[in-house]
């Protein structure tokens, strides 16, 4: 049987670092008192570092919020339909670094039968597939597919379809494009749960090649894990002012909860100490802290995954991406892994796979 394998990854963010200066502004949104108070203090306790936008934040004199593109002022937050506008305007160029950097040789583009991009912060069209055809010189016949509006876990979903794509055509090469612009959608709201969850988003993007050429990572099988009546607790709606987002402080717990019962169905059974390599999707400090409780596993085993939390946030579909790049450049010949992503459903969406 053929097996698909992640070939290469290569990922790229904006070169605006906005966390602190992101802090401040959204420390101001709260009344002051013991809203703020606590803001600050999730904001230390958050384990992010750095997070990075399109947006370039300028500090004025009296220490208050400015963007070159004057998106967000106070009072003047703008529609979806120019959030759309600037989101056609900067993710191509975004996707274009990305690409770039998974320095594709010309018969590896010549190569390429299809394209798959997600992502749930922006649409237009002709859309990022074109460009992604069109920056890279692809043939005009390559099969084009759009994962929209599935949020964190939408680069399982890409992965699952090249899986199969692959395994139905042996000599098929798979472009895989995971782009996500959420610093696009930050609302003006005053209560500090809707507040808070902002902290933690990111701009990002991640290319990878999938074929079944027999180097990278050797994709073994796919589960998806969703909670039951969950479903209310991340949702993802477009409104008059952009994308509005609902995620519960209940999230973490529930994941825990379902890993504890239900782990063992990810790992098809066997004991999850004997995965040697974990690409968990860090939605959040709370969330990896969930699935290492959940799962019973050691501290230094999602080391990759706090990472990448760390440095660049929480970037949607493309942050499990960051996280396996980072286990296929460290991993050694047949070590078994797990990668996993989190969100509406409320659901996990799981791969194991092996270092070719």
């Amino acid at each position: 049987m053929t097996i698909a394998h992640i070939n290469r990854i290569a990922t790229a963010v904006p070169q605006h670092d906005v966390h602190r200066a992101f802090i401040d502004f959204a420390d101001g949104l709260l009344p002051e008192g013991t809203s703020r108070k606590l803001f600050r203090r999730m904001a230390r306790l958050s384990a992010i570092e750095r997070r990075y936008s399109f947006i370039n934040p300028i500090v004025t004199e009296d220490g208050s919020w400015k963007d070159e593109e004057q998106i967000y002022e106070l009072g003047r937050f703008p529609t979806t339909a120019r959030r759309m506008e600037l989101f056609e305007r900067f993710a191509p160029q975004l996707a274009r670094e990305g690409l770039d950097k998974l320095s594709l040789s010309e018969e590896e583009r010549r190569a390429i039968t299809h394209v798959i991009v997600t992502s749930c912060t922006g649409f237009y069209a002709p859309g990022l597939d074109f460009e992604v055809v069109n920056h890279l010189g692809l043939s005009p016949s390559v099969e084009r597919t759009m994962i929209g509006f599935m949020g964190c876990y939408a680069a399982i979903n890409a992965l699952k379809s090249a899986h199969h794509i692959v395994r139905s055509e042996p000599n098929a090469a798979v472009l895989i494009l995971n782009l996500e612009l959420c610093t696009l959608h930050f609302q003006e709201i005053h209560e500090l749960e809707q507040v808070l969850s902002f902290l933690v988003f990111a701009d990002g993007c991640a290319a990878c090649l999938v074929s079944a050429q027999p180097k990278g990572l050797a994709i073994d099988s796919f589960l998806a894990l969703c909670i039951p009546q969950t479903s209310h607790l991340i949702t993802w709606r477009i409104g008059e002012l952009g994308f509005d987002m609902h995620l519960s402080g209940e999230v973490p717990g529930e994941i825990g909860r379902a890993l504890k019962e239900s782990g063992r169905q990810i790992t098809r059974g066997k004991d999850p100490l004997s995965i040697d390599l974990w690409a968990v999707h860090p939605g959040g400090r709370s969330i990896l802290d969930a699935v290492e409780k959940g799962l019973g596993l050691p501290a230094e085993a999602l080391a990759y995954s706090r990472d990448i939390l760390a440095r660049y946030g929480n970037m949607s579909s493309a942050t499990v991406m960051f996280v396996l790049q980072q286990v296929m450049q460290s991993a050694q010949a047949e070590q078994q892994g797990c990668a996993m992503s989190f969100g509406p459903g409320l659901t996990a969406e799981t791969m194991l796979f092996h270092a070719a």
